[in-house]
């Protein structure tokens, strides 16, 4: 039996700081704190002034500054081939996105590119973007496949996301967003769906490839008795499953997802309240992408006061992809969450922090500081926690902790 006197023992000490730790989606400040870490894990949290008698193996001081938990973008497409800077640039010189896409344009064109790139390509041009999101205090994010629609395209880009992760110091949670368009050697939507379910979705799951599956539940892309056929064969092989719903026009997706208890259901501008009602029974996260309300002109806006009002929790994601929002900044991501959908900048950091990790289905082990967590941190050089969805832009990060080791 140890001494009573006997001192703690840390991996790491980290101080010299002020903490919002996000408990519950609320700063809950902790003046002057310190952070200790043992085995990645956070074992003390409280003010300097608290300490016990310690030992660490190493000791940082962040001289000054405010730590948060380490950001989680829940969700991006950061894995794709090209890009389609073009089209933007041929939008705004007029030409129609239909015109554009009988060109080869929009999704088929990132189809192409990434069924053409070889996997060394992609995972390149993937950590130039990720590096991006990292600088901008991100440590854990979401990636998506589905700009590969078939069954060797779908595993290179999820081979190419687990490789970010094993690469980066950053964690990587896996979707397989198979059910996102319709490939160009498929003319029926049901004999795709058959394919996803009778030959992608298994594979997959055997190689351990994918930690949760997605769908694009609209008009343009798959009907609600599509997708909860591709949902029922994810749950059956034990994948958790997520959805693009309600972002052009209200068909049930939200609703649907939900009775699957789903993860999450993102974009959500057309939502209703029975939508909403759905979602608090299942524990669905709203998941707010400004970056494609900015750069698509929308003008549909997500029910933010009836989502409060039901206490749904709501995460902000950048969408990073190639087409609708090209984004590679979270924190420009929570400021539109503020400018453009009136979310203060409290609800903006919760959302990128603990209901992200909701979102992701990970909040019992990270988006908090809270002890037995994971030390995911960081240190920002501002006066307020406020500050990351007031500046536009800038370099605001100090340092960055992963499982309590700066990176």
């Amino acid at each position: 039996m140890a001494h009573l006197d006997s001192p703690l023992i840390f991996d790491s000490l980290w101080h010299g700081a002020h903490v919002a730790t996000m408990k519950n989606g609320y700063y809950n400040v902790i003046k002057d704190a310190a952070i200790g870490v043992v085995g990645g894990r956070i074992t003390w949290l409280g003010q300097v002034c608290d300490l016990p008698n310690y030992q660490a193996q190493t000791e940082h001081d962040f001289k000054g500054g405010w730590v948060t938990p380490g950001l989680i973008d829940c969700h991006t497409h950061l894995v794709f081939g090209g890009n389609r800077a073009g089209e933007f640039e041929q939008r705004l010189n007029g030409i129609s996105y239909q015109e554009i896409a009988k060109q080869g344009g929009g999704i088929a064109s990132s189809v192409q590119s990434t069924r053409e790139a070889s996997e060394a390509d992609l995972l390149t041009s993937a950590q130039r973007r990720l590096r991006h999101l990292m600088h901008d205090g991100v440590t854990t994010v979401e990636i998506k496949s589905g700009y590969g629609l078939s069954l060797a395209s779908e595993l290179k880009m999820l081979r190419v996301a687990t490789e970010l992760g094993n690469t980066l110091d950053v964690t990587v949670k896996r979707t397989c967003l198979a059910a996102h368009s319709m490939p160009p050697e498929f003319d029926d939507k049901d004999e795709y769906i058959d394919y996803l379910c009778d030959a992608l979705l298994p594979k997959i799951v055997t190689l351990g490839l994918a930690d949760a599956v997605d769908a694009f539940c609209e008009g343009i892309a798959f009907s609600t008795e599509q997708v909860q056929r591709y949902f029922t064969t994810a749950k059956e092989l034990g994948l958790p499953v997520k959805i693009h719903a309600e972002q052009l026009s209200s068909l049930g997706g939200t609703r649907l997802a939900a009775s699957f208890n789903a993860l999450s259901a993102d974009h959500i501008e057309f939502i209703e309240e029975d939508d909403v009602l759905a979602m608090q029974q299942s524990g669905t996260v709203a998941v707010l992408l400004p970056g494609a309300f900015y750069t698509l002109k929308e003008t549909q806006h997500p029910p933010i006061q009836l989502l409060r009002q039901h206490n749904i929790p709501m995460a902000i994601a950048t969408d990073s992809n190639p087409g609708t929002s090209p984004a590679l900044s979270l924190r420009l991501m929570m400021n539109m969450g503020c400018t453009l959908f009136g979310l203060t900048p409290e609800e903006t950091l919760a959302g990128t922090t603990i209901h992200a990790a909701n979102a992701l289905g990970i909040a019992d082990s990270h988006g908090s500081l809270e002890i037995g967590k994971v030390a995911d941190f960081v240190c920002w050089d501002v006066e307020s926690p406020g500050e990351l969805s007031y500046w536009l832009g800038g370099q605001l990060m100090k340092q960055r902790v992963l499982h309590g080791v700066s990176a």
